[in-house]
């Protein structure tokens, strides 16, 4: 009986989020600022925290030359991914990963006079 409630509990918490695609939910499509557990909870692609001790919020996607994060499965960052267009050139190896020392700058992988 509790995994009924359970199940009836998740739906009610989707449905909002589900009915209205284009606007804000509880679940998904999350602003600015708002608590999130992964990046696609967020209108922005980005779930970010501070620390390790800090609470994850939706933030902006890295714009050129700022600091960013390869994209990993776990989607909460300490640097947000880029925007669509750009390159994190990071360390992308599993140590980079495990130590949580991979993070890059932003390019235009187009603009080869900035290389």
């Amino acid at each position: 009986k509790v995994l009924p409630a359970c199940l009836l509990l998740a739906l009610l918490l989707l449905a909002p989020a589900l009915s209205a695609q284009n606007e804000r939910g509880l679940v998904f499509n999350l602003d600015i600022g708002e608590l999130c557990l992964q990046s696609g909870q967020c209108k922005s692609g980005c779930c970010h925290r501070v620390n390790g001790l800090s609470l994850a919020r939706c933030a902006p996607k890295a714009a050129e030359f700022q600091e960013c994060s390869p994209k990993h499965i776990y989607q909460v960052y300490y640097k947000c991914p880029c925007e669509r267009g750009l390159t994190c050139d990071a360390d992308k190896t599993i140590v980079g990963s495990i130590t949580n020392s991979n993070f890059g700058v932003c390019k235009d992988p187009q603009d080869s006079s900035r290389r």
